[in-house]
């Protein structure tokens, strides 16, 4: 019987811990809301979810569009999933800057993957926010720790320096590759291979296998001529080959993720960098609420639409003009 002492709430947070794949896509839908209700109430759902231990294994994945990757996310869940774990998957999907709206087309590419009771596959919209990043992937990523999901793949948009910003919610972030990447490798931001844990060159077969060979050789040349970071060991990061349509390769890509976790584990690297993402999450919490703020005072709403006329005609210098605004901001709360 239902305690009838407990708020909406209170009932959605248990039902989200027992692992129920409902409740935890309504849970998402809360966080993901720009409402700002629904604000309110997506804070007391994680603040009640925040003491619940539990972990997961979060590997960010990114790659040029056509690689492969959701192809990949999905052989590599299966293999997953038959193994017992528990694999949650949040594909962000790109909004368009005019209207909006993502096409969010991931849980039908990985039609197979959807059907693992032992599977959760949420596409998010990116709502624009750099990196194919939306701001709420890391509430969600809490959420599905809380649901029980000891693996949790978030796959991002595209390729470049903003990609930065899911290798900093990820204790590994893969990037996903195709063969014949000459060009590619060029284009590829030195920012993003710096970042990058692990290396995999997709497509390994068929007429494509010796390119894809050749093709990880080169990029596993480029990742030498860089420093080593420090913490880890002398072999990473490192590139792969591997091959999503005839899924060989996987378990080794994955056998090397779990080195790399244990070797992190075990010098406390791991519980570094995940106390480093907590502290920068609630920074950015504290930097977003100004924003919010600023964007709700109407007066300092008033004055930045004047100040913006006065500065698009060089009237006034950006600095000079900026700092007007956050006086009238501090003027109203006072």
């Amino acid at each position: 019987m239902t305690d009838p002492r407990l708020t909406d709430t209170d009932r959605l947070a248990q039902a989200v811990k027992t692992g129920d794949r409902r409740a935890l896509a309504r849970a998402i839908t809360l966080v993901e809301s720009a409402r700002r209700d629904h604000r309110g109430e997506a804070d007391a759902l994680l603040e009640a979810l925040a003491g619940s231990g539990k972990q997961a294994m979060r590997i960010g994945l990114s790659g040029t569009p056509g690689v492969g990757k959701s192809t990949f996310i999905e052989a590599l869940g299966c293999q997953l999933t038959d193994a017992g774990h528990k694999v949650a998957v949040l594909a962000v999907d790109p909004s368009s800057t005019r209207t909006g709206g993502s096409i969010l087309g991931d849980k039908t590419r990985m039609e197979r993957l959807s059907r693992q009771p032992n599977a959760f596959i949420r596409p998010s919209p990116s709502q624009t926010h750099l990196g194919g990043v939306a701001r709420r992937t890391r509430d969600a990523v809490a959420l599905c720790e809380a649901a029980g999901f000891d693996i949790v793949l978030i796959e991002t948009v595209g390729v470049g320096q903003s990609e930065t910003i899911v290798a900093e919610m990820s204790d590994l972030f893969v990037l996903l590759l195709a063969p014949a990447g000459g060009d590619e490798l060029q284009g590829v931001k030195r920012g993003i291979m710096e970042i990058a844990d692990l290396i995999l060159v997709n497509k390994a077969d068929g007429d494509l296998k010796s390119t894809a060979i050749r093709t990880a050789a080169d990029y596993a040349g480029a990742l030498r001529l860089m420093r080593k970071r420090e913490g880890d060991p002398e072999v990473f990061p490192k590139a792969m080959t591997v091959s999503a349509l005839d899924e060989t390769g996987l378990s080794e890509a994955w056998a090397e993720m779990q080195n790399l976790a244990e070797y992190r584990k075990k010098t406390g690297f791991w519980a570094l960098r995940r106390a480093e993402q907590a502290r920068g999450w609630f920074a950015d919490e504290v930097r977003q609420g100004l924003l919010r703020r600023l964007a709700e005072d109407p007066n300092a709403e008033a004055a930045m639409a004047r100040l913006a006329e006065d500065v698009a005609s060089g009237r006034r210098a950006p600095g000079s003009a900026a700092a007007d605004v956050l006086q009238q901001l501090d003027a109203d709360t006072d």
